[in-house]
């Protein structure tokens, strides 16, 4: 059939009326095997996953058909045959509870073929096996050509001469073209298929979207709300009226229902103000004095407002030296600390800071995410060694006093979203202390960078802030999103990395 015959296109379930028809088609697609499904056994497919069977019809003529089970797939091993699968046709192998989708038949009348329905069938599988949350879809395709080779090719060089396309199977490589990857090749998989000699190629589609079912109550969310403070810099008369400006902006992000919120770089500094009769050295050493309190009090929030809190960063002491570290506050009552990594000039000259140690990702009830402050963002290494952790959603706390500075946290923080295909969220400070040595001026633009590819933003940026300007920052992220793009992006940093020639690793620590 030509293009322009063609009125309507419709893909529908299969009834059993269709039943003469659905004979006719698969005789005439099976011209050499001489078989084809009894009504018995449409009826029983029917009768036990309705929604597995389904046909496309052109001009009210059925053109094709899929027919698949839901089985238990680990009671399978790899040497299973259609048999096997079948349960020798009488499909007490479907298990409505199983793991899998097995596709037991999938056909197209010859008259239609070249019109890409097959490729509508194979879709409907993949949205079935997503809407059901199974693990994937599987089965076993034939290679009808192989006859021809049999005798100077054994079916894994043939197969690998069709993927490398020096032979040309239209069957396999029309599986292959839908995203599904040889796995096996399986002997005497179907009795009487002498074009294939029996053998048949075990092809697997993998659902990315799985979610192992879990028998909590919650479970981790799939769209994200990031809330960024801009925090202004202004003096505090104590702690007292410092903790109220932080409840103030948490509560806002709470209000809005956020499940994160992110906070700046030491953004605790205004209460050095008191302290600047002392050096630059003994007044952040002064500072870490209120990180435990900090800590506490921000735990305290992050349960009462039902929000995931990072803390930017803060000075804090441990056994005589100085370093810049920062909190994760979940919700759920639990802490966890992070390091900065690498210090800057500025910070070893006028606070004696030193570099942290500490590099992991850390687990919510919004997925895998990685903290990076401010300057540690510079470091690709250390965000892609969090990216082989899982991390979808990077977090950059930064602090930079000019235009300079804050532009290469900006591009560097952007340049992360894209070579680790993850969100990136970026918080910083506006404002001026005039009264704390070191911290006078700030510069900051907050931001949510996205990959760059068809489903985000053309410029790889979700949301905004206004510069200089004390504000939040909200933007929802898609973390289904991050897996489609890792497997079917126009290009995929992850898995293109030539491995064969370098690699990344943490060194285990000296001891001391």
């Amino acid at each position: 059939m030509k293009v322009e015959d063609i009125d309507n296109i419709t893909l529908k379930f299969l009834d059993i009326d269709d039943y003469q028809e659905l004979k006719e088609v698969m005789q005439s697609a099976y011209p050499t095997m001489g078989t084809y499904w009894r009504e018995n056994h449409i009826e029983k497919l029917l009768s036990i996953f309705p929604e597995g069977q389904v046909v496309v019809k052109i001009n009210g003529e059925l053109a094709g058909c899929a027919l698949s089970l839901i089985v238990d797939y680990d009671k399978y091993d790899d040497a299973h045959t259609y048999s096997d699968i079948t349960a020798n046709e009488t499909f007490t192998s479907h298990n409505p509870d199983g793991d899998v989708l097995y596709g037991i038949d999938v056909f197209i009348k010859p008259g239609f073929r070249g019109l890409r329905l097959g490729r509508r069938l194979y879709d409907y599988r993949k949205e079935l096996c997503e809407k059901l949350n199974l693990k994937g879809i599987a089965f076993g395709g034939r290679i009808p050509n192989y006859h021809k080779y049999q005798d100077q090719l054994s079916p894994k060089e043939y197969i690998a001469k069709v993927r490398n396309k020096e032979i040309n199977d239209s069957v396999l490589n029309f599986q292959i073209s839908n995203d599904f990857f040889p796995t096996k090749v399986l002997k005497n998989y179907l009795k009487g298929d002498v074009h294939s000699n029996d053998y048949a190629v075990l092809l697997e589609w993998r659902n990315i979207y799985y979610e192992k079912p879990s028998k909590k109550a919650g479970s981790n969310k799939r769209v994200v709300r990031l809330g960024l403070v801009q925090w202004q810099m202004r003096p505090y008369k104590d702690t007292e009226t410092f903790f109220e400006q932080c409840e103030f902006f948490i509560s806002s992000l709470s209000g809005y229902r956020s499940d994160f919120a992110l906070f700046p770089e030491l953004f605790n500094a205004p209460l050095m103000g008191n302290d600047n009769h002392m050096s630059e050295a003994n007044a952040i050493r002064a500072l870490a004095e209120f990180t435990e309190e900090i800590v506490d009090k921000f735990s305290g929030f992050a349960i009462s407002y039902n929000i995931n809190i990072i803390t930017g960063s803060m000075p804090e002491m441990i056994d005589g030296d100085l370093y810049n570290v920062g909190y994760l506050c979940r919700r759920d009552g639990t802490v966890d600390r992070y390091e900065k990594i690498h210090i800057t000039p500025n910070e070893v000259k006028y606070w004696g800071m030193k570099g942290g140690d500490k590099i992991k990702v850390f687990d919510t009830d919004c997925g895998k995410i990685g903290i990076l402050i401010c300057y540690d963002s510079e470091f690709p290494e250390l965000s892609r060694i969090l990216a082989d952790q899982g991390m979808e959603i990077l977090f950059v706390p930064f602090l930079t006093d000019t235009q300079n500075g804050y532009s290469r946290v900006r591009h560097c923080s952007q340049a992360r979203a894209i070579e680790n295909e993850c969100y990136v969220a970026i918080a910083g400070s506006v404002g001026n202390l005039p009264n704390v040595h070191n911290m006078d001026i700030q510069y900051a633009q907050s931001m949510v960078f996205t990959p760059c590819d068809f489903a985000f933003p053309t410029n790889g940026v979700k949301a905004e802030a206004t510069p200089n300007s004390e504000m939040i920052l909200i933007a929802d992220v898609d973390l289904d999103l991050l897996r489609e793009l890792n497997e079917f992006g126009s290009v995929r940093n992850l898995k293109d990395r030539r491995t064969d020639l370098f690699e990344l690793n943490l060194k285990p620590k000296k001891k001391l």
